[in-house]
C-alpha cells in the first residue's frame, strides 16, 4: 500500500517509532475522537442527520492504523483484500456481512 510506505517513511524520518501496544492505543484514541465528534454533532443521537465526521480525524485514524500495520509487519493491502473476501463470502452464504457470533 502506497500510504503504508508513506506512513512508515514519515515515522522513520521523524524518529517516532513506538511499540505496537502504544500504536494500538493511538488507533483507539483516534477512533474515540471520531466517535465523540459524531455523538456531539448528532446531539447524542437525537438528530442523526446532523452527523459530522471531520476528514482530519479520519486521516489521523488512518495514519495510526497504517503505522500499527507497519509496526506489526502486516501488509495493509493484503489484510484489506482478505477482509473484503471474507465479507463477500459471508454475503454469499448468509446474506449479511455480519459474523455468526
Amino acid at each position: 500500500m502506497k500510504y503504508q510506505q508513506q506512513v512508515a517513511a514519515f515515522v522513520d524520518r521523524n524518529d517516532i517509532e513506538t511499540p505496537p501496544a502504544y500504536r494500538l492505543l493511538d488507533v483507539v484514541s483516534e477512533l474515540g475522537e471520531i466517535a465523540a465528534e459524531v455523538n456531539e454533532s448528532t446531539g447524542y443521537g437525537a438528530d442523526p442527520s446532523a452527523r459530522s465526521v471531520p476528514e482530519n480525524e479520519v486521516g489521523d485514524a488512518l495514519f495510526a492504523l497504517l503505522a500499527l500495520c507497519e509496526q506489526c509487519n502486516i501488509d495493509a493491502d493484503r489484510a484489506l483484500s482478505r477482509a473484503l473476501a471474507k465479507y463477500e463470502g459471508r454475503l454469499d452464504s448468509s446474506g449479511t456481512p455480519a459474523s455468526e457470533r
